[in-house]
């Protein structure tokens, strides 16, 4: 059996437009996150906390090539040996911004990175951002891991896809607000269940641009079963999980042995 990891998600409210204030409040969170007993594996944070959904003046937010997000995490997950997944940021890249998260190893190293696919138009996002055209599968210490951001929860055939690579953990830093609580518990899980995998989703909360975001971030099994989820506040929720289970449900309902993708093409 392998051995459990243990997960902090960050929590918190983003200040839209107000980048000091977010980068602060990163780096205190992550101290926060480290300083736990017994100290966490991975570190997860939401959707755009550098920014917020500031889009009318993004490009001047954003962060050129993540240069100064990578510097801080980087030094962070070396100094802690603790891995993030470092939610996502609004990153320029030359003309354009992406809505791009990372993933930095126990070293510092940056492992991998994925930028949102799908823009959700009601918000504009298609008007301020660039889309990514590549999915997010990467490495996780060995185990086959994935990442959607948000939005892209509402289309399970890109999660499908992450699964037949071989992914055993999704990782779904979000901005989700009122009034679509149901939705988020209800697509989450549905993720977990029809994929069989541990879907890990860290939202934001309080007010923020206009919107107000109700947080429950979650951790939920490949049962579909919530294993921990956070309030309406600001907090670190904190759970372990062993991979095992993976196999263990995958062997008990084989559902991707009993595919007949000819059918579905």
């Amino acid at each position: 059996m392998s051995s459990p990891l243990r997960l902090a998600l960050v929590q918190m409210n983003i200040e839209a437009g107000n980048t000091e204030s977010n980068y602060a409040k990163m780096r205190a969170k992550l101290e926060d996150a480290a300083s736990l007993e017994p100290k966490p594996d991975i570190v997860v944070l939401p959707e755009m906390w550098n920014t917020g959904y500031a889009l009318t003046e993004i490009r001047e937010l954003a962060d050129p090539n993540a240069s100064r997000t990578k510097a801080i995490l980087s030094e962070f997950c070396r100094a802690h040996e603790i891995v993030v997944i470092a939610g996502s940021i609004a990153e320029l890249r030359g003309d354009s911004v992406t809505n791009t998260l990372y993933i930095f190893d126990r070293t510092g190293a940056e492992v991998a990175e994925y930028s949102k696919i799908h823009l959700f138009q009601l918000m504009n996002e298609h008007l301020h951002l660039k889309a990514g055209d590549t999915p997010g599968a990467f490495d996780l210490e060995g185990v086959p891991a994935a990442a959607m951001i948000c939005y892209d929860i509402r289309f399970p055939e890109l999660a499908r896809k992450l699964a037949l690579s071989g992914a055993k953990i999704l990782f779904v830093p979000a901005e989700w607000p009122h009034p679509r609580l149901h939705h988020w518990r209800t697509l989450l899980q549905a993720r977990a269940i029809e994929n069989q995998m541990f879907v890990v989703s860290c939202n934001t909360v309080g007010e923020s641009g206009g919107s107000n975001f109700f947080g429950h971030s979650m951790v939920i099994d490949p049962w579909g079963e919530v294993v921990a989820e956070a309030e309406e506040i600001e907090m670190i929720l904190v759970t372990e999980i062993n991979l095992d289970l993976v196999d263990e449900v995958r062997g008990r309902i084989p559902v991707f042995a009993d595919r007949r993708p000819n059918i579905y093409e």
